[in-house]
């Protein structure tokens, strides 16, 4: 998809859409100051018949309607970041959480025939029976159930029509739209548009990969062999393409429907923990972890009870480095070691454009002893994370991609405990591997494992050193050695001295003038006016403004 080329007639339809919606729900001002207007229709412009009757609705409202008409792209976009309090208002959120809930199904969709066309079979030679009605659908793909020739039931997750091109033109119109917000709004730019683009174009090609999501799948089956507590779904590779995937039919019930669980006497409180168990597992032993795991992609099969997770088109990655720095910051937040905290944040960010310590010091020891003060049985995961991620915001912290996935997810997943049991508490299940982390933090094992590492690093050095300094020594001879310096607070210091420099010339001259005027004034030099030297008097007159002058300015702080 990276790869794409998408015809500017495709890609100015986008606009024309774009615009001709935009305008539709009142917010025809967000592309005025785009250069791409200049060949949009002008009627495209004007009022729309159905703009006065959608300004009745709130401004949120009117965004969310308007991400529904624009189509699967943008419907995406509303759901990725429906979690992102850190960047958008809580109104917002509200709203666009609804998007999850609003994805119509496909009008006159032959799923025999796409299956077909995908795999290049006969779909008799590999099916008894594909249903045409969809079992779900997606922003990006639908699903049908399906049987094999062997009697095994299976769902056949397929692509919408064109939506690789859809998407690829969508995103070059939402790339130049974000630029030119950036530019132009101060307003927008606060949310900063360019990031949120980059971050969704990053996750909607990732979910686009059908084949990457088959490799997901055997990834998480390999991380959970041998674990009873937990089935992964079969996926048939031989059957799945990269835009279409058939794997097994889950018979299970979503989390969600509580009073079939309780009827089928399965115990809610225990599949809360165990299911936030199998969650905070992926994340702190595996470091690959579902980054979608809402109620409906979550099943409990009743015959076994075990936890069934499904649709891993979006998943998280964490590399060992990061998961041993994300435990360090479990371990420096629970002893309130907000230095620690500041330190490792900065090591995993982004961007980091911290403009006060001292705030983001507070910032973070207020939302810690707001938490230690807090009875364990009352902490609630999502509460804290949601206002970890305004401290990050507010301190102008932009951490990786996965830590909002890894945020978003653990938030979700609390949520889900708690629909299944009232007194769940997430730090019930932290606990242990808290401990477990602290154990394994001052294992022998690893202080000699690190400390190999670091003798290693020390005998690189040796080895390279001697080579290095061969090369500066070199450069120096060469006189080719250049030294990158950078002065702070250079202008500051050139603006003091040059004031500084000013107020001296005036000193000096009203010196000369004082002591010039009282040497005419002892010799009496004429004309006289009133026995007094005229030019002496002026020279006084004049040294005495000069001085007021410059102590007026003083005190001003002017620049002379």
């Amino acid at each position: 998809m990276a790869g794409l080329k998408i015809p500017k007639q495709q890609e100015l339809k986008r606009y024309n859409k774009l615009f001709a919606v935009l305008t539709k729900y009142g917010f025809e001002d967000v592309m005025a100051h785009h250069q791409i207007k200049k060949i949009i229709p002008k009627s495209y412009l004007k009022k729309h018949p159905n703009t006065q009757k959608n300004l009745s609705f709130t401004k949120y409202e009117r965004i969310r309607m308007m991400l529904e008409e624009l189509g699967p792209t943008y419907v995406k976009l509303g759901q990725i970041f429906s979690n992102r309090e850190d960047m958008l208002p809580p109104d917002l959120i509200k709203e666009l959480v609804k998007l999850q809930d609003h994805v119509l199904t496909l009008k006159n969709f032959n799923i025999k025939e796409v299956v077909e066309q995908e795999l290049k079979i006969n779909s008799t030679d590999y099916f008894q029976s594909i249903d045409s009605a969809p079992l779900a659908a997606a922003s990006l793909a639908q699903v049908h159930k399906a049987i094999l020739l062997n009697g095994n039931e299976v769902v056949l997750k397929v692509q919408r029509p064109d939506i690789k091109e859809t998407i690829e033109a969508d995103i070059l119109v939402m790339k130049q739209v974000a630029k030119s917000l950036e530019k132009h709004s101060s307003q927008a730019k606060a949310f900063q548009p360019k990031q949120i683009i980059a971050s969704f174009e990053k996750s909607i090609r990732e979910e686009l990969q059908f084949l990457q999501e088959v490799e997901n799948m055997e990834h998480f089956a390999k991380d959970f062999k041998g674990n009873a507590s937990i089935y992964v779904p079969k996926v048939y590779r031989e059957l799945s393409t990269d835009k279409l995937i058939c794997m097994e039919f889950i018979d299970g019930i979503k989390v969600s429907e509580i009073d079939t669980l309780t009827s089928l006497n399965i115990d809610c409180s225990t599949v809360a923990k165990v299911g936030v168990d199998l969650y905070l597992e992926q994340i702190l032993e595996h470091g690959f972890f579902h980054a979608d795991p809402h109620p409906g992609n979550i099943f409990v099969l009743p015959k076994t009870q075990q936890i069934c997770f499904i649709d891993f088109g979006m998943m998280g990655s964490i590399m060992p480095n990061d998961r041993d720095t994300l435990s360090d910051l479990l371990l420096y937040f629970m002893k309130n070691d907000v230095k620690k905290i500041i330190q490792l944040l900065e090591k995993i960010a982004v961007k980091a454009n911290i403009d006060d310590y001292k705030k983001l010091e507070y910032d973070l020891y207020e939302l810690i002893v707001g938490v230690s003060n807090t009875s364990i049985k009352n902490i609630r995961m999502g509460i804290v994370l949601n206002q970890f991620k305004s401290v990050l915001y507010g301190n102008h912290i932009i951490l990786p991609h996965y830590m909002y996935m890894l945020i978003r997810g653990l938030i979700i997943i609390e949520g889900v405990g708690l629909k299944l049991d009232p007194k769940f508490n997430i730090t019930d299940n932290l606990e242990p591997y808290s401990t477990k982390i602290t154990k394994k933090r001052f294992s022998l094992k690893r202080l000699l494992k690190k400390n190999f590492t670091r003798l290693q690093d020390l005998n690189s050095l040796a080895d390279s050193l001697p080579d290095d300094i061969t090369i500066i020594l070199n450069k120096i001879k060469e006189g080719k050695l250049v030294i990158v310096h950078k002065h702070k607070g250079l202008k500051e210091f050139q603006s003091t001295l040059n004031k500084a420099s000013n107020r001296l010339v005036f000193a000096v001259i009203i010196a000369a003038l004082s002591i010039g005027s009282s040497i005419l004034v002892i010799a009496k030099m004429p004309p006289l006016v009133y026995g007094i030297p005229l030019l002496g008097a002026i020279g006084f007159i004049l040294s005495a403004v000069l001085g007021f002058y410059i102590v007026i300015s003083i005190f001003k702080n002017k620049e002379y």
